[in-house]
């Protein structure tokens, strides 16, 4: 019988040298077959996960929806994120309307636990906004009872001869109706932590400027003469003497416009900031009562001859004044007839349908007659909801703060040294139950409005009265307006725009990075931005710095631009260069994020990397129409707004693998920043 160890090969054997070469090959496959289980598993974890939360998917889905895939990247990239077919969404109107559509939900489930309180009012005064049958069933009559508190008019019902100041007096200071000029507080611009009251031109529904092309001009004058005549009529006033009434209000309206003249023009005069006395200012512009009619408007503050005023256009005050004066010596009624009218057009948007659409009306024909684009229809809930938070917006900034502010969004964003969210006051609970006790609501809707009116007005004086914040905030929280305040140097980036798609505690990072963090650095490079004026930096290497200018303003020039659009390269330099520079430096704060913080995800079901996620969320923020009319953008097109930064980018070349040449993977680049 042989025993085991006599079966095995003996060593050194070639049995033993074959065994042992087998075992070693399996050692070896074991071994790499492990590592690479390892790697796998190392690599899986370690990798981007994608995000499933339902915040996650709705922006997968939202860019599915903007985007369009079939375009070439490296060519059209702004076709790629915002080209459906269907035509370009407006990113920024879409997140403003679901702020709107947000307050509206907190207007309408009114849990205020605190009757009486500012929640409770401004629940109150949006209900009657929204009761179109009480406001119907009022009709014209409140405001038949202001009118007659005016001492009434001469086309209707009974009236007293016109005391002009008395009447300037009640218009400015109880209804905010101000048809010669403007007058408001606000701070000094030599010195932004001091007020002033300030005189400017008034405001005027309608382009009655008599330079324009005659035909526009005449058609102009139709326009707005149908509609003055049937604003007398629906206040029961007789059809001829109201349209002899509205006609020679229209043609005070023109006279006045005569006297305005450009921004530009007074800039470049010195005329655009002149300080002058309240006594001064009666010598120069008699016909009107200063000090009354300031002192009323500006309660409670103490005003003498001798107050300080800023006055913008010196000039066209002693016009008016002239003009003023003649009328009352020889048109009084016509006067006192055409402050009525343009009060009526104040308030039209707090009466019935009938005042509403003849205003509609007007208003569309004037943006054909100068080739504006028509004004979208606006449901009655926003308007209510727009009313509201003006008039109760300390409420409403509390409200909307506490529920689309909350503190994972305050953590997350609270590496930058910026006001964001919100003002510190609005933070605090107690705001909420502000209890308004100078507003009075009912029994119209038009009264109520005339209340808050009167109420807004006294709390800007009163605020102003206080000691200034560091700074003072121009937008409400709910708004997706991001701006630098040069006089304050802060940024402020309101609660209203950190909010999908733009961010989210729980979107990648590449997201809030590409998205909201390149308008927080845009909106920081405002700072610099007389760097790159001539002269507005010494200590620079101007030859380095007019290069990088050059090249920058050549880059974006190369570019096509859609049909029809056109932009200004003295205005808007500045934009691009902030634009490209926003860009890179949210690029950079990424790229530093993710060397310390490891677990990035990315959306499912895009087949993005996360780099790619950032240049996408980038671009979606410009999705918008682009504005062929709007002279007042100083932006470029948003095509190019996302074509230029990107172009000037190599890592997006590099990341979306552009071959050299392609439109957005030029041979050369331009670095300012």
């Amino acid at each position: 019988m042989i025993s085991p160890e006599e079966r095995l090969p003996v060593e050194g054997s070639r049995p033993w040298a074959v065994a042992r070469r087998v075992l070693t090959a399996i050692l070896l496959v074991g071994l790499l077959l492990c590592s690479s289980v390892l790697l796998f598993y190392t690599f899986w974890n370690c990798g981007p996960r994608p995000c499933e939360t339902p915040v996650c998917l709705d922006l997968r889905d939202h860019y599915l929806a903007s985007g369009n895939t079939s375009v070439a990247p490296c060519t059209d990239f702004f076709s790629f994120a915002c080209g459906r077919a269907k035509g370009t969404n407006n990113s920024f109107q879409e997140l403003a309307k679901r702020n709107k559509n947000r307050l509206r939900r907190i207007l309408e489930a009114q849990n205020s636990p605190h009757p009486g309180s500012g929640e409770e009012k401004a629940f109150q005064f949006y209900n009657s906004c929204m009761d179109t049958r009480a406001i119907e069933a009022a009709g014209a009559g409140p405001l038949r009872q202001v009118i007659e508190e005016l001492g009434g008019w001469r086309i209707s019902g009974n009236w007293t001869s016109l005391n002009f100041n008395r009447m300037l007096r009640l218009l400015m200071s109880q209804y905010g109706h101000f048809p010669f000029f403007r007058a408001y507080l606000g701070p000094h611009p030599a010195f932004p932590h001091t007020p002033v009251i300030q005189i400017d031109q008034p405001e005027f529904d309608v382009p009655l400027k008599q330079d324009q092309e005659q035909k526009i001009y005449a058609q102009i004058y139709r326009e707005y003469l149908t509609y003055l005549s049937q604003l007398g009529t629906l206040l029961g006033g007789d059809p001829n003497k109201v349209q002899q009434h509205a006609s020679l209000s229209i043609s005070i309206t023109s006279q006045l416009f005569q006297f305005l003249r450009p921004l530009e023009q007074r800039q470049a005069q010195g005329k655009l900031f002149q300080m002058v006395t309240i006594d001064q200012l009666k010598e120069m512009a008699p016909a009107i009562d200063w000090l009354s009619c300031l002192q009323a408007t500006f309660t409670p503050m103490s005003l003498s001859p001798s107050q300080l005023l800023m006055v913008h256009d010196l000039e066209y005050l002693k016009n008016m004044s002239q003009l003023v004066e003649d009328l009352l010596l020889k048109d009084r009624d016509f006067l006192q007839s055409h402050m009525i009218l343009g009060l009526v057009g104040t308030l039209s948007p707090a009466l019935d349908s009938q005042f509403q659409e003849a205003r509609r009306k007007l208003s569309q024909k004037l943006r054909e007659l100068t080739e504006q684009p028509p004004m979208p229809a606006r449901p009655r809930w926003m308007k209510c909801v727009e009313e509201t938070g003006t008039f109760f917006q300390p409420t409403l900034a509390a409200l909307f703060v506490r529920e689309a502010f909350g503190p994972s969004t305050r953590s997350a964003v609270a590496q930058l040294r910026v006001e964001m969210g919100a003002s510190e006051w609005t933070l605090k609970p107690e705001l909420a139950q502000q209890e308004y006790s100078d507003i009075q609501l009912g029994p119209s809707f038009l009264q109520s409005v005339l209340s808050c009116v009167r109420s807004l007005r006294a709390r800007i004086v009163q605020s102003f009265l206080r000691p200034f914040p560091p700074h003072r905030w121009q937008v409400s929280p709910w708004e997706v307006n991001a701006y630098y305040s040069i006089s304050d140097h802060v940024v402020v980036f309101p609660a209203g725009l950190l909010q999908p798609p733009f961010f989210h505690p729980d979107y990648p990072r590449a997201v809030n990075f590409g998205a909201a963090g390149s308008i927080m650095a845009h909106e920081l490079l405002h700072i610099f931005y007389e760097l790159l004026l001539p002269g507005g930096c010494l200590d620079c290497d101007t030859h380095a710095l007019q290069e990088a200018l050059l090249c920058l303003e050549r880059h974006y020039a190369a570019f096509p631009l859609p049909n029809g659009t056109s932009f200004n390269n003295s205005l808007t330099f500045l934009e691009n260069a902030a634009d490209a520079g926003g860009l890179a430096i949210a690029l950079q704060a990424y790229n530093k994020r993710l060397l310390w913080h490891h677990g990035e995800t990315v959306l499912p079901n895009l087949d993005l990397t996360p780099q790619q996620i950032f240049f996408r969320s980038y671009a979606q923020v410009m999705c918008r129409e682009p504005s062929p009319k709007d002279f007042h953008d100083t932006h470029s097109p948003p095509q190019l707004r996302v074509h230029g930064p990107l172009s000037s980018t190599p890592a997006f070349a590099r990341h979306f693998r552009c071959p050299p040449g392609a439109l957005l993977n030029p041979s050369s680049h331009c670095q300012l920043w």
